[in-house]
């Protein structure tokens, strides 16, 4: 039985091309579209569809709106297909957060010429959707002036004894240094695809702001990984950055690499650096989670721990297996919490990882 799929855009162009590159698929048939989610909801009462390929900025109901909707009352993979500008990051996010199962960017100009050349892979991310375990869509919680003045006091405080221990200061009590140099060489390495970005937001809020140094690839493009790393800031314990050539990786500290470059990890004494670079994508992707981890077998061995999580394709696999030769800890996400359990899956056919885990484990594991 072929994959339903309703396309939900304002744009016509845009909707007789994904159509067409859609209905080249023997296995899905788009058999609605829609100029806006007033008209489509109407169309879903009538047949609901397997797979939604949603826009976000719309006449009547914005998409996000839609999706909010959509996930209250029957939860459907939805696809969002935006274009993107810095602002746009933001907002596709919040879509991501709300239960989106993964974006597709398209650029404002030259539309057609794009999506005829990335038709394989909005075929490849509708098929990955139809099959997708959704996970329940992120609430943030809100915190009162008083809590998140207690929170950035703690965080100053943790920030302070970091460096207090990494200059050898004598401010820092003895109990404190013991406690603290338990971790400083210590360097969680996590490798993302599709849905990880509500996967990483679960193990990261659930980290102290105590916990080692972690370096983090996630499938993302250009300017979107800012707005991320901003975003998990605002809700995190842990300092979250997009990673820069030479940042510390550092106890409470999360660095993202970038979206269009690689991210390595290299020892400087006794210390690891960052180093962003750019580089031909690997494995289809750049940032690619093989270059991050390959680094690391080299540059950290056993002081490092490889953890692959829910994502589409293979990369991380081989690099995740280099991790585990070379005495580091490694561990794969579940299948029954991963969204798409693709790259766990490669790695845990080339028997790379040590240790197959639930989502809902991991920030425990991180700690110790």
């Amino acid at each position: 039985m072929s994959i339903q799929v309703m396309i939900v855009d304002d744009s016509a162009v845009v909707r007789q091309i994904i159509s067409q590159i859609l209905n080249n698929s023997t296995d899905i048939e788009v058999y609605a579209v829609a100029n806006d989610p007033i008209f489509a909801y109407k169309k879903m009462q009538k047949k609901w569809p397997d797979v939604i390929v949603l826009d976000i900025e719309m006449p009547r109901m914005d998409g996000i709106s839609f999706l909010k909707k959509i996930m209250a009352e029957r939860p459907t993979p939805v696809v969002i297909c935006s274009s993107l500008a810095e602002k746009g990051a933001e907002i596709s996010l919040n879509a991501l957060a709300a239960g989106a199962f993964d974006i597709i960017t398209k650029p404002q100009m030259g539309l057609k010429n794009f999506l005829e050349e990335a038709a394989g892979q909005i075929t490849a991310v509708v098929r990955a959707a139809a099959k997708a375990r959704l996970q329940k869509p992120l609430v943030s919680k809100v915190t009162t002036k008083t809590q998140c003045s207690s929170m950035a006091q703690k965080n100053e405080a943790t920030k302070s004894l970091i460096e207090a221990v990494l200059n050898n200061s004598t401010s820092a009590t003895e109990n404190d240094l013991v406690s603290m140099s338990l971790t400083t060489d210590k360097v969680i390495a996590i490798g993302s695809s599709t849905g990880g970005t509500i996967a990483l937001e679960k193990v990261l809020t659930a980290l102290p702001a105590t916990c080692p140094g972690i370096v983090i690839v996630q499938h993302m493009p250009e300017k979107f990984t800012k707005a991320f790393a901003d975003r998990l800031n605002s809700l995190c314990e842990l300092e979250v950055l997009e990673a820069s050539s030479g940042d510390r990786i550092i106890p409470g500290r999360a660095l993202i690499a970038p979206g269009g470059k690689h991210l390595q990890v290299k020892r400087s004494g006794a210390q690891y650096i960052a180093i962003v670079s750019d580089g031909p994508a690997v494995n289809r992707h750049c940032p690619s989670v093989d270059v991050l981890f390959k680094s690391l077998a080299i540059s950290a061995k056993q002081n490092a721990t490889g953890i692959i999580l829910t994502g589409m394709g293979k990369d991380g696999a081989q690099g995740l297996l280099k991790m585990k030769n070379v005495g580091c800890k490694t561990m794969a996400q579940n299948e029954s919490s991963s969204v798409v359990f693709g790259m766990p899956k490669e790695a845990i056919k080339l028997g790379a990882a040590q240790r197959i885990v639930d989502l809902s484990e991991i920030a425990e594991l991180i700690k110790h």
